[in-house]
């Protein structure tokens, strides 16, 4: 495990990792790319099918899943994070390719989302769900002054 620390709301916070949360988006990254999430905690007092399908695909891709209270979910995303019941920590996405990279692998007529300014997580991670309803092959957007992806971003995206 890497060093651990807490940010300013009291998250618990892991160097070299990252957390996201909610159902949507933890089941997404877990079809998405199991290999990238390395443990998943779950309410242990969820017991209904959403709960019931995220143990299933956990267990199908052979990654560990800890039954927990809901305040060890609190402490690890915050008390006011919206977890719903379920948290996961997982290896951070490398986002970062060069325009021509993201070119080349583009077949026919790249369509193309430019951003600037956004620093609102909520609208960054709406703006990426409709992107993708879209066809939108890829989101350019600056390092600085700009929200990065988080996992806000990452449960509206989701």
């Amino acid at each position: 495990m890497s060093e651990k620390f807490a940010d300013k709301n009291g998250a618990e916070k892991h160097a070299a990792e990252k957390l996201i949360y909610g159902f949507h988006a933890v089941l997404a990254r877990l079809r998405q790319d199991p290999s990238g999430v390395l443990e998943i905690y779950l309410d242990l007092t969820r017991r209904d099918a959403r709960a019931r399908d995220l143990v299933k695909q956990a267990r199908d891709n052979k990654v560990g899943l800890a039954q927990v209270e809901a305040d060890r979910l609190n402490r690890l995303v915050g008390k006011n994070a919206n977890h719903q019941g379920v948290v996961a920590r997982v290896k951070p996405v490398a986002l970062t390719h060069s325009l021509d990279e993201v070119l080349e692998n583009i077949k026919g007529p790249p369509l193309l989302l430019i951003l600037d300014g956004i620093t609102d997580p909520h609208n960054l991670g709406a703006i990426m769900r409709s992107a993708d309803a879209f066809g939108v092959h890829a989101v350019i957007a600056p390092k600085d002054n700009a929200v990065g992806i988080n996992a806000t971003v990452e449960k509206v995206a989701s």
